[in-house]
């Protein structure tokens, strides 16, 4: 009889020559409870942020700053306030998540079974897509009747909020994984992810915009999600929406393959 294999096998390797689909089911299952059992806070709390942009900003600058391209400017806030608010949580979810594993030292329950980095990478993001694709319905159902809108382009919708999810997803891993502590997330959070967001478009037509600043925000993928939004909802945009998917999808494989090789490494995750 020979001997068994005992040979070390790196976390990206394959255990079983094929997917470990009941390992994978598990831990989307884990991260969609982690999210829905705490519903008030995850979902019914983006519904109540999304409702004061609306109600600030339309009523602070609304009255005075007119039509956007010929959209009422309630109309035309109403999809980037909904992207903003999936991209948030999107992010928030597979951050905190793998963080306070870290943080509490239990992660090894994470890294011990028979997981591939791929499916640790697929099964992580997938709870963050989940959510933001919940937190999405629930914000389009209370925000858009108020200002009198529709969804015309479902299947682009669609696009646009599973590609910005995905992205804020994966993100939101490597944040963590590079993080020690909360007080390193929070500033990724604080010097990152809200300025980007806040730069993206979500309340201003990139039009208006020096030059320069235009150039820069097309260089920032935030804006390619909420424009890929307002195109789905309005049928109008800053960008080309095949333009927008082809920069979130490049954008989602590149973070992706980064995603996968900290896994399969344990970079920042053994120690």
């Amino acid at each position: 009889m020979s001997a068994p294999d005992l040979t070390f096998r790196p976390m990206g390797e394959r255990r079983f020559g094929r997917w470990n689909w009941l390992g994978l089911r598990t831990l989307i299952e884990r991260e969609v409870r982690r999210f829905t059992n705490v519903w008030t806070q995850t979902l019914l709390a983006p519904v109540a942020t999304g409702l004061l942009f609306m109600l600030v900003f339309t009523l602070a600058i609304g009255t005075r700053r007119g039509d956007i391209g010929g959209i009422p400017f309630a109309q035309f806030l109403a999809p980037g306030i909904l992207m903003m608010t999936v991209i948030q949580n999107a992010f928030a979810n597979t951050s905190s998540s793998l963080l306070i594993s870290k943080v509490q030292g239990n992660i090894v329950d994470t890294l011990m079974p028979p997981l591939s980095a791929s499916e640790l990478v697929i099964g992580f993001a997938a709870g963050g897509v989940i959510r933001g694709l919940f937190v999405a319905l629930a914000v389009g159902l209370v925000v858009f009747p108020m200002v009198g809108l529709g969804l015309p382009n479902v299947l682009w919708a669609l696009a646009f909020i599973l590609l910005g999810s995905s992205i804020m997803s994966v993100l939101g891993l490597l944040a963590a994984i590079y993080a020690q502590k909360f007080d390193q997330m929070a500033a990724v959070t604080n010097f990152v992810i809200t300025p980007l967001s806040f730069l993206s478009g979500t309340f201003y037509s990139i039009t208006i915009l020096p030059e320069p600043m235009q150039i820069a925000s097309r260089g920032n993928p935030f804006f390619y999600m909420i424009d890929g939004m307002r195109y789905a909802v309005l049928g109008q945009s800053d960008a080309s929406p095949w333009i927008g998917l082809a920069v979130l999808f490049v954008t989602t494989a590149l973070l992706y393959a980064l995603a996968w090789r900290w896994f399969a490494t344990g970079y920042r995750l053994k120690s």
